[in-house]
């Protein structure tokens, strides 16, 4: 089956679309910037109402006190809702880059290399899709799929406004794909770890420093010996990750035994099965600083994103994938596991198959280096326009999904 026109020209456009990712890219859309989220909703309601003006187009509460801007939304574009095969295309528009962060504007490194605050994660990803529907929908056979672009305002503070958005997709639709960007190498996402966020609060006993005997407790000492002890976890599990991010406690006087001492942990799991034996170690540590007269230390917090783990599904249509990409001349590539979370992993842990890092090539993600290759943009995007326009041509079987509809 030949290269269908609309896909086979995409490298055509590429000028077009870089101007596109660096004018969305320019809009300062961080997770807590409640006025530049709304303002990058508008516009991406604007541009994809403009491309799909036969969509059926919906804003959504993503409220979430105490995590998201009061009155931000995701969108949903809906296509064909009536057709045979139903699949959903998503990605994010908030970036880690908020409204007083220094990294505001974009540069062009070289003709195809664009510097700017989420070029690759993930405003390219959402260039990247628009491109690739705007091709399939140009297809011969595009009324047999249907589809749902769903796009979130929330995904890199842990989409605490948008996880049923994911969990009810999941049970609606044949297969998932998700733009977050490939890696450096060209590669795609296979699996990605979970992940969660503790927070180890210590109490201890105040006292004076000079006191002789001390009756004080130095929360702060406590709470460093269970910090150092679970950094040692992934010795065991290797399959788990351990960081401790943030530690505060004491007073701004240093004559006075800590009373108090907080600290907050990410952690991230590879497989569903690592959560219980991570979550034993925690509380064993934890359980030896409370066996200490004196000493109380609490955990609270959990995971909020499952793993990610590659389904058969997945594993069924990845060779079809990479046949497509090879059809419009993309050097191989091959699936990688992330240690990084996305909105992929809400969609496994409902059943639905999909395929992750499907956005551009681009590398320095949540750094003011962050980049993306221009010219993979039009590459990636005939890869994902193909698969579906085979899909619909009943030269692909989607494996069947038992929940959808």
């Amino acid at each position: 089956m030949p290269v269908p026109p609309s896909i086979a020209s995409l490298p055509s456009r590429t000028p077009e679309l870089g101007a596109l990712l660096e004018r969305w890219a320019s809009i300062n859309s961080g997770s807590g910037h409640g006025a530049g989220l709304a303002r990058m909703c508008t516009v991406l309601r604007f541009d994809f109402s403009a491309a799909f003006p036969a969509a059926t187009i919906t804003e959504i509460a993503a409220d979430a006190p105490g995590y998201n801007p009061a009155g931000v939304k995701a969108l949903s574009f809906r296509q064909r809702p009536a057709a045979p095969i139903q699949v959903l295309l998503c990605g994010h528009y908030d970036t880690v880059f908020e409204a007083d962060d220094t990294f505001q504007h974009c540069r062009w490194l070289d003709a195809q290399t664009l510097n700017g605050p989420g070029t690759a994660d993930m405003k390219g990803g959402l260039v990247t899709l628009l491109a690739a529907l705007q091709a399939f929908e140009q297809t011969p056979h595009a009324a047999n799929v249907g589809w749902e672009v769903l796009l979130t305002p929330d995904e890199e503070t842990g989409s605490h406004g948008t996880v049923q958005l994911f969990r009810q997709a999941a049970g609606w639709h044949n297969f998932g794909f998700v733009f977050e960007p490939a890696r450096p190498s060209g590669d795609i996402i296979h699996s990605r770890k979970g992940t969660g966020v503790f927070t180890a609060t210590c109490h201890g006993r105040a006292a004076h420093a000079a006191k002789v005997p001390n009756d004080g407790r130095n929360a702060i000492l406590a709470l460093a010996e269970f910090l150092i002890e679970i950094a040692k976890i992934p010795a065991e599990l290797p399959d788990v990750m351990i960081n401790v991010g943030n530690i505060r406690g004491g007073t701004a006087a240093t004559n006075i035994v800590p009373h108090l001492a907080v600290a907050e942990i990410d952690a991230r799991i590879t497989r569903l099965a690592d959560r219980e034996p991570l979550l034993a170690r925690l509380r064993e540590s934890a359980d030896r600083i409370n066996a200490r007269a004196g000493f109380r230390l609490e955990l609270s917090g959990g995971f909020n994103r499952p793993p990610k783990e590659c389904l058969p599904a997945e594993e069924a249509v990845f060779a079809e994938w990479q046949r497509a990409a090879r059809d419009v001349g993309v050097a191989p590539f091959t699936w990688v596991h992330g240690g990084g979370a996305s909105d992929g992993n809400f969609l496994t842990e409902g059943g639905l198959p999909n395929l992750d890092g499907l956005g551009p090539i681009g590398d320095q993600l949540h750094s003011a280096r962050e980049y993306c290759r221009v010219e993979t943009i039009a590459a990636r995007a005939q890869i994902v326009a193909l698969f579906l326009h085979r899909v619909a041509a009943g030269e692909i079987q989607l494996p069947p999904v038992a929940h959808a509809r």
